[in-house]
This record gives C-alpha cells, sequence and structure tokens, in this order.
C-alpha cells in the first residue's frame, strides 16, 4: 500500500475531494467527487459517502492501495 502524509499547515480541515485532488488521486474536485459518489473511499476505515466531508489532522483516508494520512503540520 501507497503511504502519503498530506500537512494541513495551519488550516482547519480540507474537504474530501480537493483532498484527493491535491494529493494527486485525481485530475480535479470534480473527479474526486465522482470517486466519491462511486464508493471509492474510505475514511478511518469506513465509506464515506459525503463527497465535501471536512477531514481533519489525524484522519486517514483510503483510495485503492493508497492511504493518505492527514497531519497538521
Amino acid at each position: 500500500m501507497q503511504k502519503i502524509t498530506f500537512p494541513l499547515q495551519g488550516h482547519p480541515h480540507v474537504e474530501l475531494n480537493q483532498l484527493l485532488k491535491l494529493c494527486g488521486l485525481c485530475d480535479s474536485g470534480g473527479a474526486g467527487k465522482q470517486l466519491v459518489a462511486d464508493g471509492h473511499v474510505k475514511v478511518n476505515g469506513k465509506p464515506e459517502s459525503r463527497k465535501t466531508c471536512k477531514i481533519t489532522a489525524g484522519q486517514k483516508v483510503v483510495l485503492g492501495d493508497v492511504q493518505i494520512t492527514v497531519t497538521e503540520g
């Protein structure tokens, strides 16, 4: 499994579809929304259907064989 660490850099959260885009897992926020809508994304081990849910430090997002860990710094 590929592991990515995403630092929030002082922001309180990042929207799920934007996180997928910023990590290079899709080309746009719209493509990220489609991945979530199609049921391909899990947050903390549970399927997530809210396209713009707020992801905060400490949460883990999985898409396929990629795991993103969100950190504060």
